[in-house]
């Protein structure tokens, strides 16, 4: 149990400046009302802290997030404003449920199936599309437009339109964000808000055109399950899968960054349920999706923070914020909240987190294939199709795996692929196979393909060969067919295969296969070293049987 401190309780005060405002602007985002954000800020700071693991966390609604609920309950509300929302909230909920499902199945590693060059290039995108409907609510004009290159025309050619006192108000609280962001333990976004909510009041802002937020439900909603078709129930878990690939990946990376900086110790699984019940809970009293943005968890660790009771201590403090100013909050306008969400995204429009794969010359055109689909396809496929791409890449490589010829390193028991290490030495009368890539269907004929023509090819003073599995947890029955043909293959050659470094299980299965007569009895050893030296005794041992013969 996290322990109370000063610093903690510093850090709460600190960071629910930011918090309440970015709460309130990500619902606009989310085409929600502004107290959906606030409910969300509630379950992910209170659920979090009291199931997570990591104590910088400060687990709210995010940007990305907020943007997918919109694109994806839109195209299924068909403009209906209470269905939409009920969609919105049968997703959370969805997501939530996967994100437990995903942990009591300790699959922790999902957050690795969206690679990092796609899950940059997605970000950007996002914020690009939302830094320019952000504009849109600045200056005061619409467009129904969903082609990203459309909707800035649109939006451009209205320029004669444009509210100019709503671009300067939004133009001034930009300045002031940024100014006050040089400042990390000064609460930018709640002076920003204060002066917007003074400027409403008593310039009446309104009387020029400048949109407030006005009426904010206080109560909280009795918790309960939208009522939707089967048919719209499944949808919409196909696009909570999309939903809960791209937040935790987000939100591990956050994660695993302070983690990493701080040397604590992570917990994927206990993380990914953790998220589940702040989603669950979020969507059952209509909140927002949550997950653990950058941009909070930073603040939260710049302020100071020890454990997790600082989401608690800033948990409390918009508690009381929302209780004793609400009429002030409602005074907030629009165009200062449009200012907040573009400075909360403006850190992903940074191209210098594209300069290490233009150095590289690695995944260019992964990250502008994912750029693009966002911008071409909106938010929603555009995800989609990253994660696509994510997931096409990774069968790519494991599918295209080389298979290494191993030697002896010097004197020593090690051995390397002598293609890197072109001093080490073979062994006489051995070749040892290493497969690169973990075996399963999509590569297990190519890589024993690969190994048999290196059988056929060897010298016949080569009486084993020998292949290392060490890259291989499991093996499915395409490998274990892959791995039988090439046992009776040898076999038929009249030399002995052996294998090295198999993992328990493998190896109980390939006995049952060696039981039901499916391959020839094989031989295996703890390291590459002891199966080399069994293939040499056994040799040695054929030989002598053949002399006294």
């Amino acid at each position: 149990m996290p322990v109370f401190s000063l610093q903690d309780l510093v850090a709460g005060l600190s960071i629910a400046g930011l918090l309440l405002p970015e709460a309130v602007a990500y619902s606009s985002i989310g085409n929600l009302p502004p107290q959906a954000g606030v409910l969300a800020l509630f379950a992910g700071l209170m659920c979090y802290g009291l199931l997570g693991g990591s104590r910088y966390a400060i687990v709210s609604a995010t940007s990305s997030s907020a943007a997918v609920m919109a694109a994806a309950t839109a195209s299924m509300a068909n403009g209906d404003p209470q269905h939409r929302m009920a969609l919105a909230f049968g997703l959370i909920i969805l997501s939530g449920l996967f994100f437990v499902l995903a942990s009591l199945a300790k699959i922790g590693s999902v957050s690795e199936f969206v690679a990092k060059p796609v899950l940059r290039g997605f970000a950007f995108a996002l914020a690009l599309t939302i830094t320019v409907k952000q504009f849109a609510k600045i200056v005061d004009v619409s467009s129904k437009q969903t082609n990203f290159a459309y909707y800035v025309t649109d939006i451009f050619s209205q320029w004669n339109q444009w509210n100019t006192d709503g671009i300067l108000v939004g133009a001034g609280a930009l300045v002031l964000l940024f100014s006050l962001a040089r400042f990390p333990k000064i609460p930018g976004g709640l002076i920003t808000i204060a002066i917007g909510i003074l400027a409403g009041k008593y310039l009446h802002l309104e009387q020029y055109g400048v949109h407030l937020v006005g009426h904010m439900e206080l109560e909280v909603p009795t918790p309960g399950l939208p009522v939707l078709a089967h048919a719209e129930w499944t949808r919409l878990g196909e696009l909570a899968l999309a939903m809960v690939m791209i937040l935790y990946a987000e939100s591990y990376s956050s994660i695993r960054t302070y983690a990493l900086k701080h040397g604590d110790q992570t917990n994927a699984n206990r993380d990914l349920f953790a998220f589940g019940i702040s989603n669950i809970v979020s969507g059952l009293f209509h909140g927002m999706p949550v997950g653990a943005g950058y941009s909070a968890t930073s603040a939260n660790e710049a302020a100071g923070a020890q454990s997790k009771v600082a989401g608690w201590c800033a948990a409390l403090t918009v508690l009381v914020m929302v209780w004793y100013l609400l009429p002030f909050i409602e005074l907030i306008p629009e165009p200062v909240l449009a200012a907040i969400v573009i400075h909360a995204v403006s850190h992903s429009l940074s191209l210098y987190a594209f300069k290490p794969y233009m150095v590289w010359r690695s995944d260019v055109i992964v990250v502008l294939v994912a750029v693009t689909g966002v911008i071409t396809l909106g938010v929603l496929d555009g995800l989609l199709s990253a994660i696509a791409i994510s997931i096409a890449l990774m069968l790519r490589r494991i599918a295209t795996a080389s298979v290494s010829v191993l030697g002896r390193l010097g004197h020593s028991h090690d051995f390397v692929s002598m293609q890197k290490h072109p001093e080490a030495k073979s062994i006489p009368g051995v070749i040892v196979f290493r497969p690169e890539s973990p075996m399963f269907f999509a590569n297990a004929e190519r890589i024993t393909t690969e190994i048999r023509n290196g059988i056929m090819a060897a010298d016949q003073s080569v009486h084993s060969f020998v292949i290392s599995l060490e890259e291989s947890y499991d093996l499915d029955s395409s490998s274990l067919q892959a791995l039988a043909d090439l046992s009776n293959f040898v076999a038929g050659q009249h030399k002995q295969l052996l294998f090295a470094r198999l993992k328990d299980h493998i190896q109980d299965i390939l006995n049952k296969g060696v039981a039901l007569g499916l391959m020839p009895t094989y031989e295996c050893g703890i390291s590459v070293d002891d199966t080399v030296a069994m293939a040499s005794h056994r040799a040695k041992k054929h030989h002598a049987k053949q002399l006294d013969e």
